[in-house]
């Protein structure tokens, strides 16, 4: 059986997650937290004699495609149609980020 994840574990995982718990979300995600790991415990015990192993469960087909060059849009007409860009020198003007 899986062991319970106490209230101090959720609190520690939390604080590494730089979140913000109320004593009864620990709570709660204390007892949800247990439950999963019970599941993937119950999980690990079922039986797979003759059963291949996979990585993915679905044949990945049709994953790859053909590296063609293909036509894109006209670089100058897209730089015109940009708010504060400059055509000449190619760049776009966006908002500060931080």
């Amino acid at each position: 059986m899986a062991q319970r994840l106490s209230e101090a574990d959720v609190r520690r995982i939390a604080e590494l997650a730089r979140l913000e718990l109320s004593a009864e979300e620990v709570e709660l995600f204390s007892k949800q937290l247990t439950d999963i790991l019970a599941y993937a415990d119950a999980l690990q015990q079922a039986d797979t004699t003759g059963i291949a192993p996979t990585s993915h469960p679905l044949a990945a087909t049709g994953v790859w495609r053909a590296d063609e060059e293909v036509a894109s849009l006209d670089r100058n007409v897209v730089v015109a149609a940009a708010p504060g860009a400059s055509v000449h020198a190619g760049l776009f003007k966006v908002p500060k980020v931080l």
